[in-house]
């Protein structure tokens, strides 16, 4: 079993397991081997589930669930298909800074909508010239009566070509502000990018703004802090992707389990064979610490507490090492690994690269965790 630490994990867990291997497992592969398209009937039955307002408070339509609780769900279905995990992830991801920011109507219009399934949420802070360079925005917004008009372009959205509500950051003269744009606005329009190497099934998407008029009711928050609303959103994203990084080695390290157990050469499993025990050994010690640190910065962010050092911490540590998991699983699975008509771990190591590169590449963690220490 799995460690806890809180017995309601193990309730998250359990909820998952029966919807994964329900709903989840039965069409995660069909899902990868075709070309991208949103799954809104899957969403749909996350939604029904509740798994879509899980961190959300119960009086906007959520669950009120702790952050603790939230990282264990997306860990757990992440072991199912990562492109599942991502694609409830980021709804909950666009609604964290209308709830943490946003007026009170905001949050009573659009997050019990999302947390019902009723509206698909993204998060666009990526431009082609601005990626972890977050204040180097390009995509602008101007205030023209009682409307601002938004122009510019926005690259690699998940779920940015079917979002209904989508948290946009945008400069507003020499400062940057975030702002909310539903998804029919004229002057807003979205293209699918191709040929991903993982997390098949999750849209990503590059959105174009040419002269996008919203009310001026929709700025989230005040003008000029959208850099500060976009980095405590991606403090709580980087968790996330901890988590989904964790989902994704511990379904390696168990079919690694399974596999060296059953695999028998030189007449005996190879489970026998100390190279293979060594790098069980390796795995099983990397996932154990990725998961303490990815469980830290949870807790913390449930007591309130400033997690950017813990949370990039988190993540670096926790995608990393489940890079090393999973290329030592395509070890032990030898050619079984490497095609995928055999096992998970070819989709597993495809699907594990992204975790190293969004919400910030491993260099940028370091760079925020370096800089804890020696400002």
């Amino acid at each position: 079993m799995t460690f806890n630490l809180d017995e309601k994990q193990q309730t998250v867990r359990d909820l998952v397991k029966e919807f994964g291997e329900k709903y989840i497992a039965p069409v995660a592969v069909e899902m990868d081997r075709k070309p991208p398209e949103f799954p809104r009937e899957l969403f749909k039955k996350m939604a029904e589930k509740g798994l879509m307002a899980f961190p959300v408070k119960k009086e906007y339509g959520g669950l009120g669930k702790s952050r603790l609780e939230y990282v264990t769900l997306i860990e757990e279905i992440a072991w199912f298909d990562a492109s599942t995990a991502i694609i409830m992830a980021v709804n909950n991801l666009a609604g964290y800074p209308i709830e943490a920011f946003g007026s009170e109507e905001q949050k009573k219009k659009y997050l019990p909508k999302m947390c019902s399934g009723e509206m698909v949420g993204a998060f666009a802070l990526t431009e082609p010239n601005a990626g972890s360079d977050a204040g180097n925005q390009q995509t602008t917004a101007k205030l023209e009566g009682d409307s601002y008009v938004l122009n510019g372009e926005k690259i690699f959205i998940t779920s940015g070509n079917v979002a209904d509500i989508t948290v946009i950051i945008a400069k507003t003269e020499d400062k940057v502000s975030a702002f909310l744009v539903e998804g029919k606005t004229p002057g807003l329009t979205s293209e699918v990018l191709k040929w991903k190497m993982g997390l098949r099934a999750s849209t990503t998407a590059r959105l174009k703004l040419n002269n996008v008029k919203i009310p001026k009711e929709n700025l989230l928050g005040e003008t000029g802090k959208g850099f500060r609303i976009a980095l405590v959103t991606l403090d709580g994203a980087r968790i996330g992707v901890a988590a989904q990084a964790l989902g994704i080695a511990q379904r390696a390290f168990d079919e690694s389990i399974k596999y060296s157990k059953t695999r028998v050469q030189f007449g005996a499993p190879i489970a026998k064979l100390q190279a293979i025990q060594w790098m069980i050994a390796d795995m099983s010690t990397r996932l154990e610490a990725a998961r303490m640190l990815t469980y830290k910065a949870a807790m913390m962010d449930d007591k309130g507490e400033k997690i950017s050092r813990e949370a990039a911490q988190a993540k670096l540590y926790a995608s990393e090492a489940s890079n090393f998991i999973v290329d030592r699983a395509m070890q032990i699975h030898g050619g079984y690994g490497y095609i995928g008509e055999f096992s998970e771990i070819e989709k597993l190591y495809r699907d594990q690269r992204i975790t190293e590169i969004y919400e910030g590449t491993s260099e940028v963690q370091r760079l925020v965790i370096s800089s804890a220490y020696l400002r």
